[in-house]
């Protein structure tokens, strides 16, 4: 059911987010004049099909919905009436088909600065301050001196208004020259600026890494403590083998008391394929079962799962959470500004990850969407919404990339026919296309070897 549950909550986002990008295409063609002939959400059969408007325009939902497409009236796939020849795609100005081009990855930014404007004005921003839970002895963190009860508060000049904010301001710093200049508040107070310097680029590039961060950087945030509550058993896993179920409560391990869920993960994972006693206790009943841990392997070394969560809900008290609240004209400023920045972000990683600067292992394929997809929804609507607003900014993003199957490609070609003054060779044309798919079955292959990679050994 968990399987079925994430690709059903990724289906709901791709069609959706398709189905955004295809209608800025189709509506921005519309105006300009251009005569649409088919609007499809998904591939393949078509499910549901029904004709209208003055165009008799087919509209498609069809039976593959990881995809879409607007056909337009194009000369090259066939003969056309000639009294209609005027608004076939390739008679139409090139600043006009780039218009049209450039509508789809528009109305996914779009959507998602609405979804973002829409949370900020009903919800504001509230985000849990970034203070320092645990500092590992030796780590990075601890040579640069933070500690336990550290507040960060600026990161390389770049307010701090939380948790991702110090996250993804160290990936970029890393990524970057290694240094990163923090303010951070002490328990007492006084404010003090340290720097965490990272010289190695090979070190650098490994903390870009998806698992790298709290490992790499040595530094865990505050959390509120959380009982030894079983929250969602993984199906299959040790402790749904043995007969652990969401509710129970783990009172001891080989007769080791766990007074928290943190202490249980410590000592699991100390025990990689080793069979332990679990006392638990259930509905007033105190009961023991035995169970084998799974050995993963992490950063080199094995580690003990049980695959077992703790229950949503814990959180974190008033004074931890910083809330931002907006107006309706506010909230949207911010919700362009916050849409920008991640885009710009996107674009940043992904030119550095071409240069070798950040890892690769930070491209997602459809597996690791779809859990995305699926734990954001069982995170309740704000959760989902964030998840469609990042998936929105990054079809947007990948669709503009000068890779001529993609719309940026198609944009460069009408570019070149707009200052040649005439169309490029069909052998140009033909050539650029396989290059195209060429580099995104690479990106497809690299993505999807990740998303394996982390089903094999999760970290």
């Amino acid at each position: 059911m968990d399987v079925i549950w994430k690709i059903l909550w990724f289906l709901v986002a791709v069609s959706l987010l398709v189905t955004v990008h295809e209608f800025g295409h189709y509506w921005v063609a519309r105006k300009l004049g251009f005569k649409v002939l088919r609007f499809s959400v998904g591939f393949g059969k078509p499910l549901l099909r029904f004709v209208g408007g003055a165009d008799r325009t087919e509209y498609v939902l069809a039976a593959i919905p990881l995809g879409g497409y607007v056909k337009l009236l194009d000369e090259r796939e066939g003969p056309i009436d000639e009294a209609e020849r005027s608004r076939a795609f390739t008679q139409k100005h090139p600043w006009q088909r780039i218009l049209v081009l450039l509508a789809g990855p528009a109305f996914n930014i779009f959507f998602a600065i609405i979804v973002l404007w829409a949370m900020f004005w009903v919800s504001g921003i509230p985000e849990v301050r970034a203070v320092v839970g645990t500092v590992t002895t030796d780590s990075l963190a601890d040579q640069a001196g933070l500690r336990r009860g550290d507040e960060i508060l600026e990161l390389n000049g770049r307010t701090v208004n939380g948790r991702p904010d110090v996250v993804l301001g160290l990936v970029e710093a890393m990524s970057d020259d290694g240094v990163a200049a923090l303010t951070v508040r002490r328990e007492s107070g006084s404010e003090v600026q340290l720097n965490l310097v990272v010289a190695e680029a090979e070190l650098r590039r490994a903390l870009t890494e998806p698992s790298g961060f709290s490992r790499g950087f040595g530094f865990r945030f505050w959390e509120p403590v959380r009982s030894a509550l079983v929250g969602r058993v993984s199906p299959g896993g040790p402790a749904d083998r043995a007969g652990l179920r969401s509710g129970d409560l783990i009172l001891s391990v080989d007769a080791q008391g766990v007074g928290n869920f943190t202490e249980l993960v410590e000592i699991v994972s100390s025990r990689p394929g080793q069979e332990l006693l679990v006392e638990y206790r259930r509905e007033g009943v105190v009961d023991r079962v035995r169970l084998i841990t799974e050995a993963d392997t992490v950063d080199g070394r094995a580690v003990g799962r049980m695959r077992v969560e703790t229950p949503p809900g814990t959180a974190a008290p008033p004074e931890m959470i910083r809330t931002r609240t907006f107006g309706p004209l506010a909230a949207l400023g911010e919700a362009t500004v916050r849409a920008w920045e991640m885009t710009e972000l996107q674009a940043k990683m992904f030119w550095r990850m071409i240069m070798g600067q950040v890892s690769m292992k930070n491209l997602s394929g459809p597996i690791s969407i779809a859990e995305f997809a699926g734990d954001s929804a069982s995170g309740g609507l704000s959760t989902f919404l964030g998840f469609l607003v990042l998936i929105s900014l990054s079809l947007g993003f990948l669709n503009l990339l000068p890779i001529p199957i993609l719309d940026g490609g198609q944009i460069v070609y009408q570019l070149a026919e707009w200052l040649k003054g005439s169309p490029l060779s069909d052998r140009v044309q033909a050539f650029g296309q396989q290059v195209g798919i060429a580099l995104l079955l690479l990106l497809m292959g690299v993505a999807l070897f990740n998303d394996v990679a982390r089903q094999i050994q999760p970290g």
